[in-house]
């Protein structure tokens, strides 16, 4: 708190009135409701519930109306309510072959099983304002069609079946998976929590180091294996019941890139995989942890790690937006004790350098 500022707690209370004040804005337009955000701002509701780690698209549209649309303070908001949340148990892992599918893409294959579902996306639009949107009016509806209940399988499936891709590494049931939310963060970390860390890492910086593997800062030449947009069966056990009972679906995003591998003395040339899974339609965060993944593996295939979207301390200490706000805002805050040390200081050595300074000129005449 700015105690040391005269009227410090009064001020600070004003600040929050004046903060209420000003998120309101012009009290002659309807207030923005919490429902309205949800529905027509839903890209940045899912970003809140991705990166603030908790599924509530209510709570996240209220967090971002109270961060005058901050996303980065939305998702601090968000974390901080979720700590207050018990947890009383674990979910089943999700089976995303089971997704229903709204959106599905390949950019390796054109003619796939199940067919390409374009879905919702600002792909093929021209990216022009659209004035019109200004006047309102009703939206038309969408063509629809029946489901055919063709298979989708996956690209990597049929690439799995000509042993032209890794394999799925077999999951070991002995072994506890990590959990970054609960365990403080030790290096070397394993994919696990490597995958977790990008799920809830800032997608602006993920985005960046994504671009970097591209630019030859971490050996990737990606192509996009498949993008699946959909609705996925969350479960839970209950020890009483010692059965899984559904509990409620949730829009994923999954991303799997498939990338190219020389091979090694061990292993023959293949495609290997980058994976990404993320609430919520997120594309581009889903394709950017995806490509970081991928360098991420560079040890695992024998390659050497030169580049920062292969070093995993680097990445996985940087991502987290909720933790570098911190380090970044609280320079905000008072440091009148820690300036007025560092003001002595350079005082201080500003007068031993005029003084050598002024010897050197003074032996030298």
């Amino acid at each position: 708190m700015y105690v040391a500022v005269k009227g410090g707690e009064e001020a600070i209370d004003n600040a929050h009135r004046l903060l209420g004040h000003v998120r309101r804005g012009d009290a002659g337009i309807p207030e923005l409701s919490p429902e309205q955000i949800r529905e027509q701002l839903a890209l940045g509701v899912d970003r809140v519930m991705a990166e603030g780690s908790l599924y509530d698209r209510d709570l996240a549209a209220l967090a971002i109306k109270q961060a005058r649309g901050d996303l980065v303070e939305a998702i601090f908001l968000v974390r901080a309510y979720r700590t207050t949340l018990p947890r009383f148990g674990h979910g089943v892992p999700l089976d995303t072959d089971a997704m229903v599918i709204r959106r599905r893409i390949s950019a390796t294959f054109k003619d796939l099983p199940g067919g390409q579902i374009l879905g919702p996306t600002f792909d093929y639009t021209h990216r022009l304002i659209d004035f019109l949107l200004e006047a309102g009016g009703e939206v038309g509806a969408p063509e629809e069609r029946p489901a055919t209940g063709e298979k989708t399988p996956r690209v990597s499936d049929l690439l799995s079946g000509e042993d032209l891709i890794e394999r799925n590494a077999v999951p070991d049931d002995g072994k506890a998976v990590g959990d970054m939310t609960r365990e403080p963060l030790e290096f070397p970390a394993d994919r696990d929590l490597r995958l977790q860390s990008l799920a809830r890492g800032d997608e602006g910086f993920l985005l960046s180091l994504a671009y970097s593997t591209q630019r030859g800062y971490g050996r990737t030449h990606p192509f996009v294996g498949e993008i699946r947009l959909g609705e996925v069966e969350v479960e839970f056990v209950p020890e009483e019941l010692g059965f899984a009972v559904p509990m409620g679906a949730i829009t994923l995003t999954e991303c799997q890139m498939v990338n190219q591998f020389a091979g090694s003395a061990e292993a023959p040339p293949q495609f290997t995989r980058g994976y990404g899974l993320v609430f919520g339609q997120a594309e581009r965060k889903a394709m950017s942890m995806a490509l970081v993944d991928r360098s991420l593996r560079a040890r695992e295939f024998g390659e050497e790690a030169r580049s920062p979207a292969q070093d995993e301390e680097f990445v996985m200490s940087h991502c987290d937006n909720v933790q570098a706000t911190g380090f970044v805002e609280h320079l905000k805050l008072p440091h009148y004790v820690d300036f007025q040390a560092e003001l002595d200081l350079v005082r201080r050595l500003r007068a031993e350098h005029a003084e050598r300074r002024a010897k050197v000129e003074e032996d030298a005449a």
